[in-house]
């Protein structure tokens, strides 16, 4: 009679022993590289539309604003832009978009709970005019930043976007930043 082969005991306690030690050391990377890129992603879609309204300011001749939104439709006048934001044609400075004239729109971040998105100062929207300059409604300050936290608010995963009234908008990690912080 032939002998079927097959896995004892020992082999499969081998094998099993292995698996553990190579998912204990790729596990915590894959956390890693998944907040890492779900932040990356979060903090550029803003920046993206951003430097989209300005670069549809200049090409329109007209402002653009881009606000915080809640529901899609309306400005919501507060700072959180974690609820979402609208990109609208704006030529007549308006509190909330007309009809037709929202030209970009990001809903709510999701995740229980979301991460959170911040301005500081207070920025609950930023018009760009015709030259590509950013006005707010206080004028605009120096060094006004949106800083994006998952949320267990940990560093490494943070994000800033810097905002200038010249209107050019970046981002950076506060590793980055001399200061190690985003303000």
């Amino acid at each position: 009679m032939k002998r079927q082969g097959g896995f004892n005991l020992t082999e499969l306690l081998i094998v099993m022993a292995i698996v553990a030690i190579l998912l204990s050391i790729g596990l915590p990377s894959y956390r890693y590289l998944t907040n890492s890129y779900r932040m990356s992603s979060e903090v550029n879609n803003l920046l993206g539309d951003m430097m989209y309204a300005r670069s549809e300011a200049i090409k329109e001749g007209q402002n653009v604003t881009v606000c915080v939104s809640a529901d899609g439709a309306t400005c919501s006048g507060n700072s959180t832009w974690q609820t979402g934001w609208l990109v609208f044609s704006n030529p007549t400075n308006a509190a909330n978009p007309a009809a037709g004239a929202v030209l970009r729109l990001q809903s709510a971040f999701s995740g229980s709970p979301p991460d959170s998105f911040q301005a500081n100062p207070a920025l609950p929207f930023i018009t760009y005019n015709r030259e590509g300059f950013g006005t707010t409604g206080a004028g605009f300050p120096n060094n006004t930043t949106i800083v994006l936290h998952d949320p267990t608010v940990n560093a490494t995963w943070t994000r800033c976007l810097w905002l200038t009234p010249q209107g050019v908008p970046n981002t950076e990690t506060p590793a980055n930043n001399l200061s190690g912080t985003c303000n």
